[in-house]
């Protein structure tokens, strides 16, 4: 089973009906689903993904997220670890020409750690580290 890395910007496109990639994320995920990926995402991005749905869409959305995507049986979750997070701030020293965020770093470690070339994402940072993004 291919392994695609989600990103919060698709987990917040998913779960808000005013997102303007919306559609074509639902479209995307079926496809996906179809297609039989295993979804790996991180705890840092689902603490940018509660915050996102908080700010757009409110509490209970965020909350429903969570509740969801804690029984998914397709989604792996990968809790940064000391020995992530100090590999990830070697990255974001690295990259000081970029606007990486940290929660990207750590993103960008784990994909390669996993060898996951594909992410579920609209954000081109994504691409700048070599990786293909597929919400468009």
């Amino acid at each position: 089973m291919e392994k695609i890395f989600v990103d919060a910007n698709a987990w917040i496109a998913l779960s808000s009906k005013r997102d303007q990639f919306h559609d074509s994320a639902v479209k995307l995920n079926k496809k996906l689903l179809k297609e039989k990926y295993q979804y790996v995402t991180s705890n840092f991005v689902l603490d940018e993904t509660y915050t996102g749905l908080v700010m757009k869409v409110g509490h209970f959305a965020a909350v429903d997220f969570g509740e969801r995507i804690r029984d998914s049986k397709i989604t792996t979750i990968i809790h940064i670890a000391e020995e992530l997070e100090y590999e990830s701030w070697k990255l974001f020293k690295q990259h000081k020409d970029k606007f990486f965020s940290f929660t990207d770093c750590t993103s960008f470690v784990i994909m390669r750690q996993l060898n996951i070339y594909k992410t579920f994402t609209n954000d081109h940072h994504f691409e700048q580290m070599g990786f293909s993004i597929l919400l468009k």
